[in-house]
């Protein structure tokens, strides 16, 4: 049986295309039949590496009884959370709103005027485990729908009530967040096993960017000791994914040794920038491999045709989460011989009891014997993993997640010189460019060079990220003034002019029930911190009065957004340190015959670099040789020859 969404550009649609459930895409066409059937909306959304909605696809979705309780009393609609964050954000508050929590996939029933009146996540097929079943829901919603809409509509009225809340005024921003933060960090730090809180246990990358920036620029040894820490775990656990490189999405347990096996764009983008800095702070050449064995992972397993990167691989193979992770000995013994084998067991604890489901997560936390003996074994396995069962791959192309990847990769090449990291970064910009524009607008995702939805706040603020990052390792000017033309759309399309702020989508998009409007960071950071971020940087890049000023007119709103828990609000504490602790500005005169220096540079990654060609004005040459012009805090060193360490 096909539905409506066999001809879409998300791969997460798509899967569904089959489905005897009578799907619709968000579309005006679900809604007006809707009111002509007066029927209410079923509104499913997920994303197409969750096990969960695999599990509700499996479960209900492909269930004939549950089709035709849905097709005959709702009409269905499916949503990619990826391909809609606009849909996503709103549905999520929603969820929470009637929950207290929320997840994937978002269960959320409306009016065809797209009143909530009913949210929840995973519901199964029949009740169980405390959970309403479908079969037992979906009959008592619709009676209610036809008997008792009175009261349906009183709860969907105060759901709205409390989503449209006034949110906190602008305040002051001020380095006291900063401390508060960091107490909030410290009490919620796990001094065993790093991280924070217990489980579930997500990386968040850019909070670990921020305790690092942090520990470098005001020389607070316990957020760098937090950081370094974590990010020492978050390598030993199986989280890492040690025969393929990169990493889950999160990690069920306090150990990260039992991931969820899901392995996403932005986790590696972000982390890669993490082990970047951290390489950059501490010198340590265990933070350098390990950044590299992720952006390794991205270019071999997640890039496309064409240069861009892929969003996601899929957690489930072969019917079972993890399946193509996991070992046994004997499969390690059989494709590595009895040496080599048993090397790799010991080093890697894969054990005849295991860790997960009686096989092994490969993992570091016992700490039995040194990896790099192992090294000649991994691309062994890794060939026999793929031999063994393949996994899904979600081929979207998602503006927003290539932007950080372009950041993290552009990184790499400053503190590791190496140019096919520099080649990723451009190559991943070229296909955007090509694909993602057309004449003025901004494109969200793609499939097959197939363009969705128009871009939304989160795509122009990492993309700009992104642009920001490869013109401070390349000081081409071409990417700075893409960053600011990205910059100058958002502040036309997307203001908040009364409350302050962005919001997610532009004015002229489809209009939704509400305006939604994110602040706070996530698992990914949200649109709003990370403009505040790239408008620091592009103020401090260009010394123009238009980003200083926008600068901080974003700055003071997310301080009112962040007060009661900065801890949030990762990206926004970055920009403020940044403000707050003004990075080095460098010139660098070259002498006559001279080239540029080739990457690394032994400069901090924030410092505001210019290369001159020769003496220029004040900028001369020091005793006819190559010069260095630098001023930090707030004082200009005399010039030398040697760029003072």
């Amino acid at each position: 049986m096909a539905n409506h969404l066999q001809n879409q550009t998300s791969p997460y649609l798509r899967q569904h295309g089959d489905n005897p459930v009578d799907w619709y895409p968000w579309c005006q066409e679900a809604f007006q039949r809707a009111r002509e059937e007066d029927k209410p909306i079923f509104l499913s959304v997920g994303y197409s590496t969750c096990h969960w909605c695999h599990v509700m696809a499996r479960e209900s979705f492909q269930d004939p009884e549950v089709a035709e309780l849905l097709n005959e009393g709702f009409v269905s609609i499916k949503v990619d959370r990826e391909e809609r964050p606009d849909i996503d954000s709103l549905s999520m508050s929603i969820c929470q709103a009637f929950t207290g929590g929320g997840g994937w996939p978002t269960t959320v029933f409306l009016t065809p005027d797209q009143i909530p009146f009913f949210a929840g996540t995973y519901f199964p097929k029949d009740s169980s485990r405390g959970l309403p079943g479908l079969l037992q829901l979906l009959p008592a919603i619709r009676r209610a729908w036809q008997t008792d809409r009175d009261r349906l509509m009183a709860q969907g009225e105060q759901v709205l009530a409390y989503l449209q809340a006034e949110a906190p005024p602008a305040a002051e921003p001020d380095t006291s967040l900063l401390k508060k933060a960091l107490d909030q960090w410290r009490a919620s730090f796990d001094p065993v096993w790093g991280g924070f809180g217990s489980a579930p246990k997500f990386p968040m990358g850019h909070s670990l960017v921020f305790l690092l920036a942090c520990g470098e620029k005001t020389g607070d040894k316990p957020a760098l000791a937090m950081a370094e820490k974590t990010l020492e775990q978050l390598y030993l656990g199986g989280i890492f994914d040690h025969v393929g490189g990169g990493f889950a999405r999160y990690s069920t347990d306090r150990q990260f040794l039992v991931p969820h096996f899901e392995k996403m764009l932005y986790d590696n983008a972000l982390l890669t920038l993490a082990y970047c800095k951290a390489y950059q702070v501490t010198r340590r050449s265990l933070y350098l491999q390990v950044a590299q064995r992720t952006a390794d992972y991205v270019l071999r397993d997640l890039i496309l045709p064409g240069g861009a990167f892929a969003g996601a691989q899929d957690a489930d193979s072969g019917g079972e989460e993890g399946r193509y992770y996991t070992l046994t000995p004997e499969e390690v013994l059989s494709v590595l011989g009895e040496e080599l084998g048993e090397k790799f067991n010991r080093c890697y604890h894969i054990t005849p009891e295991g860790n997960f489901l009686g096989k092994n997560i490969p993992n570091l936390l016992q700490g039995l014997s040194a990896p790099e003996d192992c090294e000649e074994a991994l691309p062994l396995l890794r060939a026999y993993r793929e031999k063994r069962c393949s996994l899904a791959r979600d081929d979207k192309v998602l503006t927003g997640w290539n932007g950080l990847m372009i950041a993290a990769l552009a990184a790499l090449y400053r503190v590791s010189g190496q140019e096919r990291y520099l080649e990723g970064a451009r190559g991943a910009l070229a296909y955007l460019d090509r694909v993602h524009w057309r004449g003025d607008d901004l494109f969200a995702t793609s499939l097959a060079e197939q363009t969705g939805p128009k871009a939304f706040l989160e795509d122009y603020a990492f993309l700009s990220f992104g642009l920001l990052h490869l013109y401070e390792a390349t000081l081409e000017p071409r990417y700075l003034d893409q960053a600011q033309s990205l910059c100058r759309r958002v502040l036309a399309d997307f203001p908040d002019k009364g409350r302050g702020g962005f919001y997610l989508a532009a004015k002229d998009s489809q209009p939704l029930l509400l305006r939604p409007k994110e602040t706070a960071d996530g698992a990914l950071p949200s649109g709003n911190t990370m403009l505040g971020y790239v408008l620091v940087r592009l103020a401090q890049l260009t010394g123009e009065e238009t980003w200083d000023r926008a600068a901080q007119e974003q700055l003071a709103f997310l301080a009112g957004q962040a007060a009661a828990y900065p801890t949030a609000y990762p990206v926004y504490l970055l920009a403020l340190l940044a403000r707050t602790h003004p990075p080095e500005e460098i010139t660098l005169v070259l002498a006559p015959g001279q080239t540029p220096p080739a990457q690394p540079w032994p400069f901090p990654l924030d410092a505001v670099v210019k290369i001159l060609p020769g003496p220029q004005g004040d900028y001369a040459l020091l005793d006819g040789k190559t010069t260095y012009y630098v001023c930090k805090d707030h004082t200009c060193l005399p010039p030398t020859t040697q760029y003072p360490r």
